[in-house]
């Protein structure tokens, strides 16, 4: 079972293998580079499937199992922002003009690697590439109580010791050497590796059950 987990940076994506007992982590510029590799499944901190209105079902259910850290769950991603609009402001006065809620400076900022997501996986159907948010499997990991921000260093040092425990070794090693020049972030690193845990040995999943479809038969589920 080869499993990849993919956290976007500035320049690319981080990419963390786990394939057995072995863990590895690599940096790529593109989507395509990062599954370049033979894989069972991938998941991916980024929206896969979207509404036209921006409103999904696992984005509330995941927004309601963070509380109350539930702005963690970036909302609103549609399609049509990105397709029609390079100004986020002039993109905000037409979702208000059609009855939609305004898309945040942090989504829109990931508007580019959101699409980018979008092509690859419905020009890849066949393939298992999940959706994932890294702060639910935080969450599981710790045993269902609250992390700090991960970005402080109590949460850093927090989401750390749980990797260790789940059989990634080298984090220190990866965050403090292997990183460095790649232009990714401690925390994308750290975030790279609980989807991978959740692309290796998936626990849940928001909403349960029957997966709701979007209008290019996306799944629109996030998975843990």
């Amino acid at each position: 079972m080869i499993a990849v987990g993919l956290d976007g940076f500035s320049k690319g994506w981080v990419a963390v293998t786990i394939d057995g007992d072995r863990r590895t982590v690599s940096f790529h510029g593109d989507i395509a580079a990062a599954l370049a590799r033979p894989f069972d499944r991938a998941g991916i901190d980024i929206p896969i499937g979207m509404t036209d209105d921006g409103e999904r079902i696992c984005d509330r259910l995941a927004r309601e199992r963070l509380r109350p850290h539930s702005s963690r769950v970036f909302t609103g991603a549609r399609r049509w922002l990105w397709r029609e609009f390079s100004d986020p402001d002039k993109a905000n006065r037409d979702a208000l003009r059609r009855g939609q809620t305004r898309v945040s400076r942090q989504l829109w900022h990931l508007g580019n690697k959101i699409m980018e997501v979008d092509a690859f996986v419905r020009d890849n159907a066949g393939r298992d590439i999940r959706e994932v948010h890294p702060e639910l499997v935080f969450l599981l990991l710790n045993g269902g109580v609250p992390l700090p921000a991960k970005k402080s260093q109590a949460g850093d040092v927090l989401r750390r010791k749980l990797l260790k425990r789940s059989g990634f070794r080298e984090i220190d090693r990866w965050l403090t050497v292997t990183r460095i020049g790649s232009g990714a972030k401690r925390d994308d690193v750290l975030d790279a590796c609980a989807v991978a845990i959740a692309a290796h040995e998936p626990t849940g999943c928001v909403p349960e059950g029957a997966r709701p479809l979007d209008a290019h038969g996306l799944p629109m589920q996030i998975w843990f």
